[in-house]
């Protein structure tokens, strides 16, 4: 059973990352940005079962909790904690998918700029986004077009779209210069 070492806010006012004592995923990220997501998932599940609650994202020691904005922190995180103090160690579910960091069509493509904008991606990038509670997933790259899906925190923060957005399309510009990110 987790202990919360920390509970840290993000840079999305809606969102708050728990960090645990010991890790629950192992390694797996899971995202779920409704509670229909969700069903397979005992943890995740109970999660959305608390009014106000929006978006679950979690992997290893992080949890992170977006909310749609009508709960005061306080009280929310009251009724967030003990779910997620009784977590255990979840292994492999049934909903578990191997398209969080990038859809199939993206990890199957012979696009080198794919495989390269990836690895960056998972060098340069989404550590620091898993630091701010969140994740970056690539959906596809179509006609010069990078499109890109933010998870967790990321997903409803407006800094997502705005400075971070700006700072892969300079990474990726480097690998391409033609390329265009887009956030969807």
């Amino acid at each position: 059973m987790p202990k919360i070492a920390e509970i840290e806010r993000t840079p999305n006012p809606h969102a708050m990352r728990f960090v645990l004592k010991d890790p629950i995923s192992q390694g797996i990220t899971r995202s779920y940005e409704n509670a229909e997501m969700a069903q397979k998932d005992p943890f995740a599940k109970q999660l959305f079962e608390i009014e106000h609650v929006i978006s679950v994202y979690y992997v290893d020691k992080y949890v992170t909790v977006t909310q749609d904005g009508h709960a005061d922190w306080n009280d929310l995180l009251r009724k967030l904690a003990p779910p997620i103090r009784e977590a255990g160690a979840i292994g492999i579910l049934e909903s578990d998918s191997d398209e969080v960091h990038s859809t199939k069509d993206v990890q199957n493509s012979d696009d080198p700029r794919l495989q390269q904008i990836n690895a960056m991606l998972d060098e340069q990038v989404r550590p620091y986004l898993l630091a701010d509670g969140g994740g970056l997933q690539i959906l596809g790259l179509n006609d010069n077009v990078l499109k890109v899906h933010y998870q967790g925190a990321c997903g409803t923060c407006p800094t997502a779209t705005t400075g971070t957005l700006y700072a892969i399309e300079s990474m990726v510009r480097r690998i391409d210069p033609e390329i265009v990110v887009e956030s969807v």
